[in-house]
């Protein structure tokens, strides 16, 4: 969820040779060692982590040490060791709720003085971008990797020798998942064995239906926001799409983070896939032709009738590094953080197709592994009037499973939307 949401995940260990334990803390193998270790969500991009990390190692007395957990674990594994004494130095993060459980057991250590002594660690961002790090008033995170707007990607072929074109609206969209079942061909790929992919379906019916002050509402404790008129008009249209056979009929046991979805849109065995715009660097990663000349991307398409502006956005507006506040080095982890806005991390970034949200990077969208591509989010989300995070990242970490699970049997047709809104509305917002 990527963003965060996205991974292609390996199968349990941690990878790229570090070691068990995570953090610096307590630990005795650390204890006066020189290392801060960086906890990051193992995907595609992780190249560039790398890549950066062996920057700083290059002039910096003190190491950083990146330990890679699989995408599919992240969530569990940060969870399990944050309050622990192997607790990583720098995490990866959505910002947001995803980090304010951690703020408020006061784990992690404010960036106020990290950015009295480095302006740039704030000015060096977009505003708006930079402000989803900042709980109750105080910044906790710098902006990494990139902007990541949920996209509709499909495969020019697959479409071309059905004679059709990217949809426009949702009835287009509902007329070519007909016309590609004909076909023989599976309409949408989507990998709800890891269920938060099936998540984006919901968020962007519910914003061109409802708009984004719906979710706005639930967040902030409303829960009959969840029962509301708009609310089940969004569950119909799912339910519709779902009983349609739009997905096939094996998609609960299709995942995403072990490349299974992205390999039936590269193969030409499904059409689309509605993920977020790391889902270039995995095809990128995993199937490179593909990437190059065989995938394209539209935005979601537009509903007549809904609240909801046709050019709002969802997804993640970036991820983020917070600091722990029992680090031994603090002033390595801020001078590792200062990479996150140099020239090297935005061209590393933009080469693997992400989008990252420095002001300057508009500057180098040409350096972009596809320039279209990357020119193509830069617009999109420059013009959307709504940015709408990911549901798993705008409530607290303690309301993902449930709402994963609830979300997961309504599409399967075994919770009916009474039950779907009930267990909404029983989810946690602080």
């Amino acid at each position: 969820m990527g963003s965060r949401f996205a991974a292609i995940a390996a199968a349990t260990a941690l990878v790229l040779g570090t070691t068990a334990a995570c953090g610096s803390g307590d630990s005795s193998s650390d204890a006066g060692s020189g290392t801060i270790h960086v906890m990051v969500y193992g995907d595609a991009t992780n190249k560039v982590e790398k890549q950066i990390a062996e920057t700083f190692n290059k002039t910096s007395k003190v190491k950083v040490v990146l330990d890679t957990v699989p995408g599919a674990d992240y969530q569990q594994k940060l969870q399990t060791v944050i309050s622990t004494p192997h607790a990583p130095d720098v995490f990866f993060n959505w910002g947001g709720g995803s980090i304010q459980p951690f703020v408020k057991a006061g784990l992690l250590l404010p960036l106020d003085d990290f950015i009295a002594k480095d302006p740039g660690l704030k000015s060096n961002f977009l505003p708006s971008v930079f402000n989803s790090a900042v709980v109750d008033g105080k910044p906790y995170g710098v902006p990494m990797r990139g902007t990541q707007p949920v996209l509709l990607f499909h495969n020019k072929k697959v479409l071309a020798d059905a004679g059709l074109t990217p949809p426009r609206t949702w009835d287009e969209l509902i007329a070519a998942t007909k016309a590609l079942k004909a076909k023989g061909v599976t309409p949408i790929a989507l990998g709800g064995g890891d269920q938060w992919p099936t998540l984006m379906w919901f968020e962007y019916l519910y914003d061109r239906i409802g708009g984004p002050g719906l979710l706005q509402r639930a967040v902030s404790g409303d829960r009959a926001a969840w029962a509301s008129e708009d609310s089940r008009k969004a569950l119909a249209a799912i339910r519709e799409l779902a009983d349609s056979g739009a997905f096939g009929k094996n998609f609960d046991s299709v995942k995403f983070t072990d490349g299974g979805s992205p390999a039936l849109v590269a193969k030409g065995k499904a059409a689309f896939e509605l993920m977020g715009s790391w889902y270039y660097s995995t095809q990128q990663d995993a199937n490179p032709d593909f990437a190059k000349s065989g995938l394209g991307y539209t935005g979601f398409p537009t509903l007549n009738g809904g609240k909801g502006d046709p050019a709002d956005v969802v997804g993640n507006t970036n991820n983020f590094y917070s600091v722990l506040k029992k680090t031994k080095h603090p002033e390595a982890a801020a001078a590792f953080l200062k990479l996150m806005y140099s020239e090297q991390f935005v061209k590393a970034q933009l080469a693997v197709g992400n989008l990252p949200t420095t002001v300057n990077t508009v500057d180098f969208l040409d350096t972009a592994a596809s320039p279209a591509y990357s020119k193509y989010q830069y617009e999109l989300v420059k013009a959307a009037p709504s940015f709408q995070l990911s549901w798993d990242q705008a409530y607290p970490p303690s309301a993902a499973t449930p709402m994963h699970t609830a979300i997961q049997q309504y599409f399967d047709g075994k919770r009916d939307a009474d039950a779907f809104i009930k267990a909404m509305q029983a989810l946690p917002t602080s």
